[in-house]
């Protein structure tokens, strides 16, 4: 049985404590813990390029603005029983490490619930994700008691939850086939514009597309635009986003996925840093934005359901707004699978 330490609020104040944390860290605060953050959103890309320092404060930022003990509290009273007594389960979390911190919801959710962590970290992500369980464990030491961290195999668990790409994807559900899971695949995301978008959300939908270089599943990678809409309308309001270019890997995708559509004769719209085609597919290389006209939104609502499984979330009017694709909040589930539920409906049965 859980005891005293682990108790519901007890939870919920430690990471909400961590929350402070992280929104000190990512203003710029060096004292304590907030300066191990700020310490690292400086030098990560020595590291990781890709975790340059303006990637990893938007995620420390982001992540720490969520938790505040009035969002952990409003995000937990759906779930009545996260506050009862029960057997701790062990949970093994294979993280994915394409953007900074990307594994956080799942040990947030492992944990808030009273649970025993086995994390495997992407090496890619190993020191930001080590921080945050440091910390974490130093706010609150009795958490060290119910973390594990390795970047190998994880063993003796009794769920997982892994994150990776379609081809590991197969991988992890041959090895977990036995063990109730949670396997997440490669999944990207739109937006529909209408055209009565304001400056404002045309630029915050910049937000969407190019924060952390596109690399995550949040990342809108496609745009479906109202039939005889001007492409150049949308490239004017993009504009602080031109730095991008001057990142050296970057760069080098960019340059390659121009030239082969010159050399393939493919028609695009070059923005100086990324590259419009009128394509069809939801995953274009990095650097390049597909959209597709349509004259219907019937049609485009279709299409959508049709692909549902292969989208991960879609902003526009009516839907997720403008610049908040790569800012879920904290019921805002992977592929809409329920972390919490799930945890609590294995913890239930066992």
């Amino acid at each position: 049985m859980q005891t005293g330490i682990f108790s519901f609020e007890k939870r919920i104040a430690a990471f909400a404590a961590l929350g402070q944390v992280m929104r000190d860290g990512a203003a710029g605060v060096t004292a304590g813990n907030a300066g191990r953050f700020a310490g690292l959103i400086d030098t990560l890309h020595l590291s990781n390029p890709w975790f340059t320092p303006d990637n990893v404060r938007r995620a420390v930022s982001a992540i720490g603005n969520n938790l505040t003990h009035e969002n952990l509290s409003r995000w937990l009273s759906a779930y009545p029983e996260t506050g009862s007594e029960k057997r701790p389960l062990t949970i093994g979390v294979v993280m994915a490490g394409n953007l900074p911190m990307v594994g956080f919801h799942d040990l947030l959710c492992v944990l808030i619930t009273g649970n025993r962590l086995h994390a495997r970290l992407s090496t890619r992500d190993e020191l930001l994700m080590k921080t945050v369980i440091e910390t974490l464990i130093s706010i609150e030491p009795a958490f060290e008691t119910v973390t594990v961290v390795t970047t190998d195999s994880l063993k003796d668990f009794d769920m997982v939850i892994a994150t990776g790409s379609n081809n590991s994807s197969r991988y992890f559900e041959y090895y977990f086939r036995n063990i109730p899971s949670i396997i997440r695949r490669n999944r990207n995301s739109l937006a529909i514009i209408e055209g009565t978008e304001t400056a404002e959300e045309l630029e915050l939908l910049g937000d969407d597309i190019f924060s952390y270089f596109g690399l995550g599943c949040r990342n809108v990678s496609k745009l479906y635009l109202p039939e005889g809409y001007d492409i150049t309308h949308l490239v004017s309001h993009w504009d602080s986003w031109v730095r991008l270019r001057e990142h050296h890997k970057y760069g080098v995708n960019y340059d390659h996925s121009k030239a082969v559509m010159i050399v393939n004769r493919e028609p695009f719209t070059d923005t100086g840093f990324s590259l419009l085609r009128n394509d069809m597919s939801l995953t274009p290389p990095m650097a390049v934005v597909n959209y597709e006209f349509y004259n219907d939104i019937g049609n485009v609502e279709r299409a959508l359901e049709s692909q549902k499984n292969l989208i991960q979330c879609v902003t526009g009017h009516g839907r997720i707004p403008f610049g908040k694709s790569q800012k879920p909040d904290l019921w805002d589930y992977a592929d809409n699978i329920d972390t919490i539920d799930f945890i609590l409906k294995k913890n239930t049965r066992g």
